[in-house]
């Protein structure tokens, strides 16, 4: 499997030949180099995880391919076919096996509604939450996207979120809303928290990937 980091949210994930895209969106350059797509997976609603110009483009290149989220990407996303999963769903798209968990966004003020969120398991092995803290409970964990900065995040809650789910492997990610000053915080935090279990942090900048 080949994990690669696109700005801010996005992430496409490689494996026997296919490809899965995860959160499109509006902080995210245009995903052109993409071979072989069988899904798409957006974790929520907000426009920083998915647009329209972002799937149209991708099943454009693709074709009518699934496109999974909860309940709040489907009514969002009304002109599209939305596969709608909640936490504790399991789901194959060859050679995909996803996993979801959590259910709802954080809490960004308690003025702002809470929103539907899922984080996605990719075949038991990587992990990214979406805008949430929900840890993979009885999972064993080889690589997280771990969340470094944004309206709803506190550095200190994300990292006993990276000490709660002790993967093998972090790299940071949900940065644009940060400075390179505080992306470069934010990486050293992760890592100090990674490093408690014996884990190792991984700086990834745009187009950068990782094999597991």
């Amino acid at each position: 499997m080949r994990v690669t980091k696109h700005e801010h949210a996005a992430l496409v994930v490689e494996s026997g030949g296919s490809t899965l895209v995860i959160d499109p969106g509006g902080y995210t350059e245009p995903l052109t180099d993409l071979h072989d797509v069988v899904s798409v997976v957006i974790t929520h609603e907000h426009a920083d995880h998915w647009t329209p110009e972002h799937l149209d483009r991708i099943l454009g290149a693709a074709g009518p391919v699934p496109i999974f989220g909860p309940a709040g990407v489907a009514a969002a996303a009304s002109g599209y076919d939305i596969t709608v999963v909640a936490p504790g769903d399991r789901v194959v798209v060859a050679p995909f096996t996803l996993e979801f968990f959590g259910g709802r966004h954080a809490v960004i003020h308690e003025s702002i509604p809470v929103i539907d969120n899922v984080g996605v398991l990719v075949d038991d092995v990587f992990y990214y939450p979406g805008d949430s803290y929900a840890v993979p409970e009885g999972k064993s964990i080889a690589l997280l996207a771990a969340p470094a900065g944004a309206p709803w995040l506190k550095i200190g809650e994300a990292m006993d979120f990276v000490l709660a789910v002790a993967p093998r492997r972090v790299f940071g990610t949900h940065d644009m809303t940060i400075s390179d000053l505080g992306r470069r915080s934010a990486r050293d935090r992760l890592a100090w928290a990674v490093e408690q279990h014996g884990g190792e942090f991984f700086e990834l900048d745009p187009g950068d990937a990782i094999e597991l």
